[in-house]
């Protein structure tokens, strides 16, 4: 069987990016969720410099991208690549009550995620906003119904009257991310905003991203074992 050199070689470059054990961690904390270069520093006890120098080792491998804060443009946020997953597994984690995804506006990222992620799990979720909006961009509506999933179009809501103790909160908005106590817990998804776009490709590529990200943290959860 013949195989492109191509492959195998990127291959071998991901599995040797990953064979230092701190570049592994890195790679594991990032399995289920973006950070800033310095949140990786803090979460792992790494100097600014020790940190600069792995990601970008993993960035020559190809395992990482980096994305400009749509909030605080001096502000960066480290991702995996899909493609390198298959090199490791994904943290499990205990199972929360609910899992409630949350965006500024609360009309389209954050209600699209709630509705893939009921579609495929079996954990209750919600979604709300900061500063919600009067109803759901019908944009991100006909981008569910493209997809068989359906959106309440006048349903949005506050964090502050959806959030309760044992959920996981999940703020796929650098805005959230970056405006919420840093003592509240939780999950980061770096997500580009389709609304300032408006066309049903951008929300199409939020779906997209969104789904994927869905897909690698439902077995995560799955695997986490019983509720704390």
């Amino acid at each position: 069987m013949n195989v492109e050199m191509s492959s195998v070689e990127r291959r071998a470059r991901v599995h040797a990016a990953l064979g230092d054990p701190a570049r592994l961690v890195i790679a594991d904390a990032l399995a289920i969720g973006d950070a800033s270069p310095s949140e990786i520093a803090d979460r792992l006890g790494m100097s600014s410099n020790l940190v600069a120098h792995h990601l970008g080792v993993l960035t020559d491998a190809g395992v990482i991208t980096r994305s400009r804060s749509e909030h605080d443009r001096r502000r960066s946020y480290v991702r995996l690549r899909p493609d390198s997953l298959a090199a490791f597994g994904s943290p499990g984690f205990a199972v929360p009550r609910r899992v409630v995804f949350v965006c500024t506006r609360n009309s389209a990222r954050s209600q699209l995620a709630a509705a893939v992620w009921r579609s495929r799990s079996a954990v209750p979720a919600a979604s709300a906003g900061t500063e919600p909006a009067a109803r759901v961009n019908p944009r991100a509506v006909r981008a569910a119904r493209r997809h068989g999933l359906r959106l309440a179009a006048q349903r949005t809501a506050s964090l502050d009257a959806v959030a309760a103790d044992g959920d996981l909160l999940i703020a796929v908005c650098d805005h959230v991310h970056e405006t919420l106590p840093a003592a509240l817990t939780r999950l980061h998804w770096s997500v580009p905003d389709p609304v300032p776009v408006d066309t049903d490709v951008a929300f199409e590529a939020a779906f997209a991203d969104i789904s994927e990200r869905i897909g690698r943290l439902v077995p995560a959860i799955t695997v986490g074992g019983s509720r704390p």
